[in-house]
Formats: C-alpha cells, structure tokens, sequence
C-alpha cells in the first residue's frame, strides 16, 4: 500500500471511533524520516486506548502491518505508531494544544478529504417494477 493511501486508511479507522480534528500533514518535501503525519484527538484515555486499538488491530488483521515501534502508552495523553512512510499521533485534546505539531511543521501540506462518490440506486433504470396486486 503506498504511504498516501495508508494515511488515508488511518484517517479512516481513526474516524470510526471518533477521533476529532483529523488531520493529514504531507511532510514529504520537509522531512526524510517519513511522508506523512496522522493527527487525531481524543477526550479522555479510554476514547484515546480505542482510537490506538481501532488503527493498530484493523491495519494488523487485515493488511497485516505493524508499526516499527510505538511510544507512548495507551493510558498517557500522546500515543506515536510508526508505520515508516506514516506516523500516526493520537493525542489527548489539550496535550495537542500544547504541543502544537501543526505549528511545529507550519510549512506541511495538509492532505484533503477525499469525498465519497454518490452511491447509484440499486434499481435498475428502465422500466418501473410492476405493482403487484393481491388476488382475491
């Protein structure tokens, strides 16, 4: 999977849980260590562990990718994974104000959402279904 697409999936799988202020930062022209940084806040420790929990198991079981390490502890305020081409943090809410990473890396290009194509109806176009009568 190229590091674009997996800082797209970890946007994903952070918004399942409802993770707030998701952001993507394409730091490819700024740093050699990684291409890009997944931002997220959590409310409280335990929204943070499902966050962490959510991106770790669905990109473990089903793409079969662990991070090189990991700092940070599920019950702190700043958890770091680190996939090579992404590195994701899941942050508490006021240690993300605090620490500032997207003024820190102010010159980042943050990655646009990509919106979802309209789904077509599942009816076929043509004829309308014939309305079925009950027979007396």
């Amino acid at each position: 999977m190229d590091s674009k697409k997996l800082a797209l999936l970890c946007r994903d799988l952070a918004d399942n849980k409802k993770a707030e202020n998701i952001v993507i930062l394409d730091v490819r022209k700024l740093s050699s260590v990684t291409d890009y940084f997944v931002l997220a806040s959590g409310t409280s420790q335990p929204h943070l562990r499902a966050i962490v929990e959510e991106i770790s198991s669905q990109l473990r079981d089903v793409h079969d990718l662990r991070p090189a390490r990991s700092e940070g502890t599920k019950n702190g305020t700043w958890v770091v994974m680190d996939y090579f081409d992404v590195i994701v943090h899941v942050m508490h809410t006021e240690t993300r104000l605090r620490y500032d990473l997207e003024g820190l890396w102010g010159d980042a290009k943050p990655v646009k959402a990509i919106k979802a194509k309209a789904v077509k109806s599942a009816k076929p176009e043509g004829k309308p279904a014939k309305k079925r009568t009950p027979k007396n």
